[in-house]
């Protein structure tokens, strides 16, 4: 099996049009997770349409399909594509815009898809690999890992990976170029709340009084102090605030009872994590006695860091140079500040997971904003890559 690039896709306009038609009607329907019925739908009247094997099910709306090569072998591969949509307005103004009022493919999900269907239509059309490639589609990338669920209800005693690659758009990346990186490449992405509790009282008489508020923006403050006295230079971490609650509007005269700060902790070692944890309750702890209130804490761990076994990284850089040439390729990225629930699968499984431009033109926007989306051009790089990660993996090429 021979490598592809993306040029020799793009030359196929017809195959182009058709997937970018797919791609803007996946995107008008858009939905959240575990609620993506109509787009697993899509999906395995798709493959089944290419004579793929189709399972539907895992994780409520996910689906896989399975191509067996034309040549003897053993080795089996998965290919992840997520199909979660968020829950945010629409303002591109396009006319393939969200025809669901508050929801919209705002991190290019729909895109995602639609190149690992694309990459299916060409495989199966020719699967001259020696092996297996399991097509996975997973739904709830958005906070609810999907992924975990897909693994803990058999993902992968029903369909053995030996190894298994991931895609994701690089906003504000130029056109095709690809980044990624051999170990922790995305953070690890926790939620932590913290809860203080004094008795309030009327802002005239503080001192009659326990105020939490005070508590709190001692904690604020004292944040930054846990990266910076607790942690290695070397570590790269991230805490932000992203929500504080306390006291009625209509009432300012009113000390609260009570004040809730609500965050995000960024980390890529279970070291880090471990840190976070305790001192993030340390620091509530003792804010709060200082103040002569209490404190809690409640640190959840979501998605863990997402890590590239070196072995697997080494082959998608290979893939994307022979997609999108050498020079376009960058092997040992910086590790990226989001978290992506595909980090469950590699857990599992050696992989890799890799970051492909979707432009930087001056209008271009970020994802999970209104303004977002996938760029269409970016089709045949996703299509070439995922063939060549087929290629090299069962293809006889070391792409």
């Amino acid at each position: 099996m021979k490598s592809t690039t993306a040029a020799t896709i793009a030359a196929d306009i017809p195959f182009i049009d058709r997937l970018a038609a797919l791609r803007r009607d996946i995107h008008r329907h858009p939905e959240t997770a575990f609620e993506e019925s109509r787009t697993s739908d899509l999906v395995a009247a798709f493959l089944t349409g290419l004579g793929i094997e189709v399972e539907r099910g895992l994780a409520k709306t996910g689906v896989v399909g399975t191509l067996r090569g034309k040549r003897q072998g053993l080795r089996r591969i998965g290919l992840r594509a997520d199909m979660d949509a968020l829950f945010i307005k629409e303002a591109t103004g396009h006319a393939w815009a969200s025809s669901v009022e508050g929801k919209m493919h705002a991190c290019g999900h729909d895109g995602h898809t639609t190149m690992l269907l694309g990459a299916a239509e060409k495989l199966a059309k020719d699967p001259d690999f020696a092996g297996t490639v399991h097509f996975i589609f997973q739904p709830a990338e958005e906070g609810l890992g999907g992924g975990r669920v897909m693994i803990e209800e058999g993902l992968f005693e029903r369909f053995p990976c030996d190894a298994i690659y991931g895609v994701h758009n690089g906003p504000k990346m130029p056109l095709g170029k690809v980044v990624t990186r051999p170990g922790p490449m995305a953070a690890a992405g926790d939620t932590w709340e913290a809860i203080f509790e004094g008795t309030g009282g009327h802002g005239s008489m503080p001192q009659a009084g326990t105020d939490p508020t005070v508590a709190a923006a001692q904690f604020i403050v004292g944040l930054s102090s846990i990266i910076s006295r607790n942690l290695s230079a070397s570590d790269t971490a991230v805490l932000s605030v992203g929500h504080i609650q306390a006291g009625d509007y209509n009432s300012p005269n009113i000390i609260p009872a009570k004040v809730v700060v609500r965050g995000t902790a960024r980390s890529y070692t279970p070291q880090v994590r471990d840190t976070f944890e305790r001192r993030l309750g340390e620091l509530a702890t003792g804010c709060a006695a200082a103040s002569g209130g209490t404190a809690r804490l409640i640190y959840t761990r979501r998605y863990p860091p997402l890590v590239n076994s070196p072995e697997q990284t080494a082959l998608a850089v290979r893939a994307a140079q022979a997609a999108v040439g050498t020079e376009n390729v960058q092997g040992n990225c910086e590790p990226l500040a989001f978290s992506e629930d595909f980090s469950f699968m590699l857990e599992k499984v050696p992989g890799a997971y890799v970051a492909i431009g979707n432009g930087d033109a001056p209008d271009a926007h970020f994802v999970h904003t209104p303004e977002y989306d996938f760029n269409d051009a970016l089709i045949p790089f996703g299509v070439a890559y995922w063939m060549n990660v087929v290629a090299a993996e069962l293809g006889g090429t070391k792409a």
